[in-house]
């Protein structure tokens, strides 16, 4: 290996390192890349002789060689309503910053593409090598749209009623709402009203499931409400208003919406309802919505952030023609219990 040193005066090349590190530039370029069959002791000596130069690769060459922006996009169906909330700071946006730091280890750059109408012409000419969509509906419109483009995609939380079946990362759903369910049943709590999202959402599909199935075996009444995401808070206090008049005795309602879940909370307190005394409440997202909301929710912790790293991993994995994975199992699930669902007296959990 020549002496590792440049006067500065031009922009390194590859020709530059293959001199420096005494191999050809194939060799280089297949070493700096992770590709070809390069002895691991040569790919380590040409990264490090790379790195002692300063070279950095013309991003502009590489991607006229390769085909690739490294980028990917971010984007849900989900209206603002509900993934974002007055503060913008709610589960697309956490999923956002936790996904951009994860994509940044792996040199892609993320796109954040929000729940706009405006947005969806975009799509067909955003510049990206793949995307992650956040709990997509059934036959969402923005799978067909990428997926025209040749575009690979996974999804956080099955896609309900796909054609084909994207590879998606497992929030287990139904875990997460009998988690829920049995907590109220363990609290005395025998009259349990369910609400959700009228769309099509795996979160509301197999919440709903597990729900019938909890209330079947424990011989409760079925009380399913459903309202559009797109009211948020509002439609979920009108949906709870629409129990009250209907079931009066009812003693606690699982909203796995945190949106919901907080307009339920205010048209409770309208109705001159106690919580947690005369109606419990939890919610499935523990975000800010459930932590500020008085009484503060019982929540489940998503985990995220090991959410966010494992849908980067896998659309790599199938950017990069490695993907033989189709279903990754997320973190399990941890509930978060506060004062919104415990007994009299009782203090809410740390």
């Amino acid at each position: 290996m020549s002496s590792v040193k440049h006067d500065g005066s031009r922009r390194l090349t590859i020709a530059d390192v293959a001199e420096a590190a005494g191999v050809s530039r194939t060799t280089v370029s297949h070493a700096l890349n992770d590709r070809g069959q390069v002895d691991p002791q040569t790919r380590a000596r040409v990264k490090e002789v790379a790195k002692l130069l300063g070279y950095r690769p013309n991003l502009r060459a590489q991607r006229l060689r390769t085909g690739r922006t490294n980028s990917i996009a971010l984007l849900s169906s989900m209206p603002f309503a509900v993934a974002g909330g007055a503060s913008r700071l709610g589960f697309m946006m956490e999923i956002a910053a936790t996904a951009a730091e994860a994509a940044l280890k792996q040199g892609l750059a993320l796109v954040l593409v929000p729940p706009l109408a405006e947005a969806r012409r975009l799509l067909d000419e955003l510049d990206i090598d793949g995307a992650i969509i956040i709990e997509p509906v059934a036959q969402d419109p923005q799978i067909a749209q990428l997926q025209r483009r040749g575009i690979g995609i996974v999804s956080i939380g099955r896609q309900p009623e796909a054609d084909t079946a994207l590879p998606y990362i497992d929030l287990q759903a139904g875990e997460t709402g009998l988690l829920l369910l049995d907590h109220l049943a363990e609290q005395g709590s025998r009259q349990i009203a369910l609400l959700i999202g009228d769309q099509r959402r795996h979160s509301y599909v197999d919440v709903e499931q597990a729900y019938r199935e909890f209330t079947s075996a424990w011989g409760m009444p079925c009380l399913v409400a459903k309202a559009d995401e797109a009211g948020g808070e509002a439609a979920g206090a009108e949906a709870c208003r629409q129990l009250l008049a209907s079931h009066p005795d009812l003693d606690a309602i699982c909203a796995p919406v945190d949106a919901f879940a907080v307009g339920a909370v205010r048209a409770l307190q309208q109705a001159g309802r106690r919580i947690p005394e005369d109606v419990r409440v939890v919610t499935r997202y523990d975000g800010l919505r459930a932590q500020q909301c008085q009484p503060p929710l019982t929540a489940v912790n998503l985990h995220l952030e090991d959410i966010s790293a494992q849908a980067i991993a896998l659309l790599l994995e199938h950017i990069n023609g490695k993907g033989k994975r189709t279903i990754v199992r997320g973190p399990s699930p941890q509930l978060i219990v506060r004062a919104s669902s415990g007994r009299t007296g009782d203090k809410p959990a740390l």
